[in-house]
């Protein structure tokens, strides 16, 4: 028989410990944290529309201005009007309040001007105003009357128009948002309402079809 010996006792290992690779991240975070602030600074929250509308299709892919830009949105039998622009949209106000003998604040036109689309006749407005974002959404505003005998939408157009002239010097586009299931006479009724004050030129909001619609 063989014995193998293994003279291990006097032999000493040194392990080496591996040392990990460290890295800097300091700049890595200034540049995230920087990225972040921009973000938070540029953001802006979606206001929820007044008066949601399920719009018709269509493959035309335009964008609508960021300014100079007044919307009329139809649904339910009812007509909201929003505006672009702070400072044009407390112009209008002024102008409308002066039309109805109706005086609104300096706090009024400041909350007006960062305030969603409304759709109540002009003697409500106040209450509308002082209302909280998500309290206008649930109030059931009854539209902006557009009949003949008190035709306060044509009103709107046209004050909104000469305040974006005043304010910014530059002509009002207009932009009417119809939901799909809205009688056409009542969209009817809003063209003519914009043809009377020659505004021949104006888009029509759509959503977009897929390719698969």
């Amino acid at each position: 028989m063989l014995l193998l010996h293994s003279n291990l006792g006097n032999q000493s290992f040194l392990k080496m410990k591996k040392k990990a690779g460290s890295t800097d991240m300091t700049a890595m975070c200034d540049v995230a944290f920087l990225l972040l602030s921009f973000f938070v600074m540029t953001a802006t929250a979606k206001v929820p529309e007044a008066l949601p509308v399920d719009t018709p299709s269509s493959t035309v892919q335009t964008k609508l201005p960021e300014a100079d830009l007044a919307t009329i949105t139809i649904g339910q039998g009812k007509v909201f009007f929003d505006l672009k622009g702070r400072e044009v949209r407390k112009k209008t106000l002024e102008l409308m309040g002066q039309k109805y003998g109706i005086s609104f604040s300096e706090s009024d036109g400041e909350k007006f001007a960062l305030m969603e689309g409304f759709g109540v006749p002009i003697g409500s407005l106040k209450q509308i105003i002082d209302m909280k974002s998500a309290d206008r959404s649930k109030a059931n505003q009854p539209g902006i009357p557009k009949d003949s005998l008190d035709n306060q939408l044509k009103e709107w157009i046209y004050n909104a128009r000469i305040a974006n002239i005043e304010v910014a010097d530059k002509e009002l586009q207009i932009a009417i948002k119809g939901d799909a299931k809205e009688e056409y006479q009542a969209i009817r009724k809003v063209m003519d309402i914009l043809q009377d004050q020659k505004i021949n030129n104006f888009n029509l909001v759509t959503g977009l079809r897929t390719e698969d619609f």
